[in-house]
């Protein structure tokens, strides 16, 4: 959504694709592990809370609520873990209670004020770093806020810390707690089945939009190279988007546009499933792959630079990413080929006769994400706005 709350961009249908869910083999298994066992897991890096899911957001009164019921053994939601590989996990649903209890043991509780800072910290390091749980910046004590004006009683946990909990913090590290793990059999490689069991889990919430789960199962150092270029002043220029979009859509549009490049000879629907088999495959790719990816689009952005801020707009002045995506294969393909940057500049009447030609509309407007529409966007864009002149060779 732009700053009127309208959206910024043209949709053209990868959310609509559906999943046969009945072609996938999946597994699920439920195990109790002990709550030490489950902090254990969080301090190694064997469980992940990915990056679709919502930062933090308990406060201590909540988080205290939680600790105290596991400490008096009443019962409390299971956790859902998504089983990626061996003794590696993602959390699809529980991430609040698992925190509480990660922190709990920290003896630490995030100030809300930074949460999003620890978040990226989190993912960048796969733990809370000791230098910053001890910073009073982001954390403060976490001692158990039972106040409540509607009880009549007093807790007798009240104020106590792990360290502080006497004989009963045996009693809550060996507090089981019902783990529903499941794991994907077939179709093998792409984890795509996590995507419907996300949705199916968290129906009453919001509604995630596939690059804010895909950028979590396939992070990379090719997904890094995207963050990155995806701030360049010359993209959100294109974009005609100051910031970066809450739903990493910005994202998604860089990913498309190199998957056509790269792989949109073997594409074949659906979007979400070429999309992931190709950051599957990028997690592959090595240092000097990522750099020449980014010469590449700098190179391409600099040929984009006298164009009008709405080039890759239409009429209703919204980000066409089926128009931008065939424009950047087009003229980077030979580059790429060649493994060369680009040159020259693109012309902004040849972007406009684009987007009015007749086959290219007829393209766009149904089944825009068919391999044939593809094909024909692709083919139009080649003969009406051409590649562009080769570069300087990657070095």
């Amino acid at each position: 959504m732009n700053e009127n709350g309208q959206a910024w961009f043209e949709d053209h249908g990868e959310d609509t694709d559906e999943f046969e869910v009945d072609k996938f083999d999946i597994t699920v298994t439920p195990n109790d592990f002990n709550v030490m066992t489950l902090n254990g897991f969080v301090e190694t890096g064997a469980v992940r809370i990915p990056a679709f899911q919502r930062n933090y957001v308990w406060d201590l009164r909540r988080a205290s609520k939680l600790i105290e019921s596991l400490i008096l053994g009443l019962p409390v939601p299971q956790l859902f873990l998504y089983e990626q590989e061996r003794n590696k996990y993602l959390v699809i649903d529980g991430q609040q209670r698992l925190m509480s209890i990660y922190y709990f043991f920290k003896q630490r509780f995030p100030r809300k004020e930074r949460r999003g800072e620890l978040r990226s910290i989190f993912d960048h390091e796969g733990r809370i770093p000791d230098r910053v749980l001890h910073d009073d910046d982001y954390f403060q004590p976490f001692n158990l806020r039972l106040h409540d004006n509607n009880r009549n009683y007093e807790s007798k946990f009240k104020d106590l810390n792990y360290s502080t909990l006497g004989s009963y913090k045996a009693q809550f590290d060996l507090r089981p707690i019902r783990n529903i793990v499941v794991r994907q059999n077939m179709p093998s490689g792409d984890d795509s089945s996590i995507y419907e069991i996300f949705s199916r889990l968290n129906t009453g919430g919001i509604s995630l939009k596939p690059q804010e789960i895909r950028t979590s199962m396939y992070h990379s150092g090719f997904y890094n190279l995207l963050y990155d270029i995806n701030t360049n002043p010359s993209w959100r220029r294109i974009l005609g988007l100051q910031e970066p979009d809450i739903h990493m859509r910005d994202i998604e549009f860089l990913l498309r546009g190199f998957a056509i490049l790269i792989d949109g000879k073997n594409y074949s629907p659906s979007m979400i499933k070429f999309l992931n088999q190709f950051s599957l495959k990028c997690k592959n790719y090595n240092e000097q792959e990522n750099h020449y990816c980014r010469e590449l689009f700098e190179s391409f952005l600099r040929s984009c630079s006298k164009l009008p801020e709405n080039a890759f707009k239409s009429g209703n002045n919204r980000f066409n990413v089926t128009l931008y995506e065939a424009v950047f294969a087009a003229c980077c393909e030979i580059a790429y080929e060649q493994r060369t940057t680009v040159d020259g500049e693109i012309q902004a009447e040849r972007i406009r006769d684009l987007e009015k030609d007749a086959d290219f509309v007829e393209a766009s407007r149904e089944g825009t994400t068919q391999t044939a529409n593809m094909k024909k966007r692709l083919d139009r864009a080649r003969e009406l706005v051409g590649s562009l002149s080769i570069g300087v060779a990657s070095r």
